[in-house]
Formats: C-alpha cells, structure tokens, sequence
C-alpha cells in the first residue's frame, strides 16, 4: 500500500474508530471543568472561552459534521459560508438555550446531532438524488443542523448549577472559545484536505471515507438511543 492510500485508509479508518470508541455521552465535560462551571460566581471570561474552545476541539460529534460539510467543498469561500451558516445556528440556540433556560431531553439532542452526521455524509455519496431525485438546500440544511447542535449544547451545560451572576458574559466568551476551537480544528482538517485531494486517492477513497463516516455518525445516534432507554 503506497504511503497516499494509507493516508487515506487511515482518515476512513479514525472516522469509523472514532464513532465506534466513543463515549456514551457527548458534549463532555470532565469533572474538574465541571466543578469549575459550578464555582464561577461572576464573570470569568477567560476560563470560559478555554472551556469553550476545548470543547470544540474535543467534540467529536461537530468535527464529523463539519468534516462531512467541507469534504467537497474546494473553495475558501464556500467553506467560510457553510462554516459561517453553522456557527450562526449553533451560537444562537446555545445562547438562547442556555440564557432563556430552554432545554429538553440530551439524548433526544445528541441523537439527531448523531443523525446530522449521517445526513452529511449521505448527501455526499449523492443518496438524495439517487434514491429521491432531489437534494435538500445544503446551506438550509447546514444551518437548521447547526441549530440542533447548538441546542443540544445548551441542554448538556444546564445540567449545571450555573450562576446568574456574569452568566451572560460568561456565556458569551464560551461560545466565542467554540468558535476559536471550530476554527482551529477546522484549519488542521483543511490542510490534511488540500494535501490529500493533490493525490488520485481522494478520488479512491472518497466514497469509502464518507461510508466510514456515515457509519460513525449511526453509532453516534445508536448510542444516545441505548442512552435514552437505558438511563433517561
């Protein structure tokens, strides 16, 4: 095997690993983070946007969105869109989810989110067409998804006892540490992209890549399922 296909097997291969070995809660949060939310009283703009970028850099479960949204996308300023599109849906509702108090059940959340990441790479194998001949608007589709993504954001951090002192500031440089993370990862992800599709194994490996990811994406939304019996 050439060192470009392994390449390649080997983003197929983490896309499926990483669905599979994941923990059974998304949106985590370790013990020490989550003390510290329960803590805060007043603002800390700091430590809150470090939790938010960790939390992007760490969540699983956007990354393989997003990696499904820019997979064929070749121009900077598609990416920026579709990028853009998401961040407005998902900073919205973590911000109204988490200001205005509104959640609902997390593994209801993190089972659509699950599904979003099989919607995506769906869309990318040209299921839609083959199967229904028409494809959903992907930028709706993109920002209606980053709407759930953010809700179910919201719905994991008000598990906690947060204070109202400061909240809104707090949460404000929570979600703009998202973003950084989402920026950051995303740029890592963009020049593996640029390097592989300069090599005929993009073309090879595609097809595999997004079945890999489909596949993660229904352990993802398997998994909040047995989560939802089992424990909710």
């Amino acid at each position: 095997m050439s060192a470009h296909r392994f390449i390649s097997f080997s983003i197929g291969l983490t896309l499926l690993l990483g669905g599979l070995l994941i923990p059974l809660h998304a949106h985590p949060m370790n013990e020490q983070n989550a003390a510290f939310v329960q803590a805060v009283d007043g603002v800390a703009f700091f430590p809150f946007m470090y939790l938010g970028a960790k939390h992007m850099v760490t969540g699983y479960d956007h990354l393989l969105f997003l990696v499904g949204v820019i997979f064929f996308l070749y121009k900077i300023k598609d990416v920026v869109l579709y990028v853009s599109l998401f961040t407005l849906g998902h900073s919205a509702t973590l911000l109204f989810g988490v200001l205005g108090n509104i959640g609902t059940n997390a593994y209801v959340m993190d089972t659509i989110i699950g599904l979003s990441v099989v919607y995506k790479a769906f869309d990318n194998l040209g299921g839609f067409e083959r199967i229904f001949q028409s494809r959903p608007n992907p930028r709706t589709a993109v920002l209606v998804f980053g709407l759930f993504h953010g809700f179910g954001l919201a719905t994991k951090v008000q598990e906690f006892t947060l204070s109202q002192t400061g909240l809104i500031t707090n949460m404000l440089s929570f979600n703009l540490g998202v973003e950084i993370g989402q920026l950051l990862a995303l740029t890592i992800v963009l020049i593996g992209f640029t390097y592989w599709r300069h090599h005929d194994s993009f073309k090879q490996y595609a097809f595999a890549t997004n079945v890999a990811l489909m596949t993660a994406g229904f352990v993802l939304a398997g998994n909040q399922i047995l989560g939802y019996v089992f424990y909710s």
